[in-house]
């Protein structure tokens, strides 16, 4: 069983700590609150144009992956148009626990709401990843929702659980994402940044677990988007916009609420 050494968590733990302080940040200010608007006025208007013929945009933070003690942090950020579309469309979809797996096959091969709490959910997933070997993970999370605005909206999860079927090779460890809604014209620009932890990658065993901890994490965040994209364009037409749309009390309170990511209680990551 390949379990992450104390040592590799506390790692993992300051990594998160403070990632979360700049993502807190981030999301503070309308004009910080997307990593394309920290970009400079040609270069954020090709980006947009990118975006907006449906690419999804890709990129590395920091020296991903980052060397920790008995592990490696996977960190990236993801970026997609959503032609069309409302906030309360997107929330509906990405709310709709039950049903992740209809819009992200064959990664989640299962999915459940296990609770919710007003913005606060707790959730199941079976996830599916293939890379030179086939490995399926039971995950656990606790999901936050919050708001700076009706237009910005924001979400954290962090895993609690993680079991490989089939006994623990230390494929995934730890999974937590941060995604962002943004209604801007024309759609919503959704953001996701996913920070895994994985196991380093043994002497003698690169051919094996090397692609696998190293081009999972790009490539399942990657597929997470295009999913996502294409959800919301395949159920355009189903969505009821009511369901899950921001309320007045929700946008008269979210100073309160919507930077708790700290309150959230972690174990210790990506949608994937």
């Amino acid at each position: 069983m390949a379990q992450p050494k104390s040592e590799t968590v506390r790692a993992f733990d300051r990594y998160v700590a403070a990632a979360e302080a700049r993502i807190q940040a981030e999301q503070g200010s309308t004009s910080s609150f997307l990593r394309i608007n920290s970009l400079d006025g040609a270069e954020r208007q090709q980006a947009e144009s990118r975006l907006r013929r449906g690419e999804v945009l890709i990129e590395k933070v920091g020296q991903t992956p980052e060397e920790v003690p008995g592990g490696l942090v996977h960190d990236w950020v993801g970026t997609a148009f959503l032609p069309g579309a409302t906030i309360p469309q997107v929330l509906a979809l990405v709310q709709d626990y039950d049903q992740l797996a209809r819009h992200y096959q064959p990664e989640v091969q299962g999915s459940r709401l296990i609770s919710r709490a007003g913005d606060d959910f707790r959730i199941f997933m079976r996830l599916r990843k293939h890379k030179v070997v086939t490995v399926v993970l039971d995950t656990e999370y606790d999901v936050h929702y919050g708001s700076l605005d009706a237009q910005h909206w924001f979400s954290t999860s962090h895993s609690t659980k993680i079991e490989e079927v089939g006994g623990d090779h230390g494929f995934l460890w730890r999974l937590y994402t941060y995604w962002r809604f943004v209604e801007v014209g024309g759609g919503v620009m959704v953001q996701c940044e996913a920070v895994s932890l994985t196991r380093d990658i043994p002497t003698g065993l690169g051919w094996l677990v090397g692609p696998f901890v190293t081009n999972i994490p790009r490539e399942s965040l990657t597929f997470t988007m295009e999913a996502t994209r294409k959800a919301v364009k395949d159920n355009k037409g189903s969505f009821d916009s009511r369901r899950d749309a921001p309320k007045n009390g929700a946008r008269e309170n979210h100073s309160r609420r919507s930077l708790r990511m700290t309150d959230i209680s972690s174990s210790g990551g990506d949608h994937e």
